[in-house]
Order: C-alpha cells, then structure tokens, then sequence
C-alpha cells in the first residue's frame, strides 16, 4: 500500500495537477509534518523527565552508540556490494548513508510505544542517547566529514 501511494502521489504531483495545487498540495504536507514532528518532540520532553537518572543507563546508551553505528554500517555497505553491479552511488555513498543517516522521531516513538516495565527504560534511555549523538554529532559534522572523505579521495 506505501509503495502505490508513493507511486501514484509522486505520479499524481508530477502530472495531473497544476503548479498552484501542486504548490498548496506540497504547503499543507510539510505543515503537517512539522505539527506532528513538534507534537513528538513535545511528547519526548514530556516523556524524558520520568526516566530515573541513572548512570548505567547514560553508559548503556554511550555504548549503544558505537553498536546502533556498526548495525547501520553493514546494513547499509551489504546492500551496496549487492547492487554495485548495476547501480554504483560512488565512492561516497556508503560514508554518506551511514554518517548522515540521521536517527530521530521514529526510533523515540517506538521506544515511546513500549509497555511499562524496566526494559522500558533502558530502552528509553540508550534511544534518547542514540538520538541525541545521531542529530548532535553527526549532524553538525557530516559536512566536515564528507568533506574530509573528498580530500581524502583526491590524494
């Protein structure tokens, strides 16, 4: 069902519309991704304040780090390898989908979904963390970092 809603919307916006419904039809979609994305970071802030401050769970979520970047890194470089042969991103590609792969609202909502219990917080905690390295770090350096690639490559 995803796959032909995003077949048919991306048909449907391409060519059976005009420039000024196109123009409203795109507005009023990125109006509510930005209501429900401020709703989730709303519900996160909400939520955060009941995790109890515990120090293993701050270095349980520093170690999921390192693991949630390894996972990304064969999920993303086994597909590549795969599709080389006939779809080749360039040299590039793997560096850029695993650095830049930005973790966020999703993951938080899942954890956010999960029963009561204390597994609930120790997966609250390591995703919190995860996310905060992933839009922190990573995203105030994937620029310096692709950067740094491409000079690399052109020694």
């Amino acid at each position: 069902m995803a796959v032909a809603g995003l077949l048919i919307g991306n048909k449907g916006v391409a060519d059976a519309m005009s420039d000024i419904t196109r123009d409203y039809l795109l507005k009023f979609w990125a109006l509510i991704d930005d209501i429900l994305n401020a709703v989730l970071f709303l519900l996160i802030g909400l939520e955060v304040v009941t995790i109890p401050w515990d120090p293993r769970l701050i270095a349980l979520g520093l170690a999921a780090v390192p693991l949630v970047l390894l996972a990304r890194g064969i999920a993303v470089v086994a597909p590549l390898a795969v599709l080389r042969p006939i779809l080749s991103l360039g040299r590039l590609a793997p560096l850029t989908l695993i650095w830049g792969g930005l973790r966020g609202g999703i993951s938080v909502a899942l954890a956010l979904g999960l029963p009561d219990g204390p597994a609930r917080s120790i997966a609250l905690a390591a995703t919190y963390i995860v996310v905060l390295f992933s839009v922190i770090v990573q995203g105030g350096t994937v620029e310096r970092v692709l950067d740094r690639a491409k000079a690399h490559d052109a020694t």
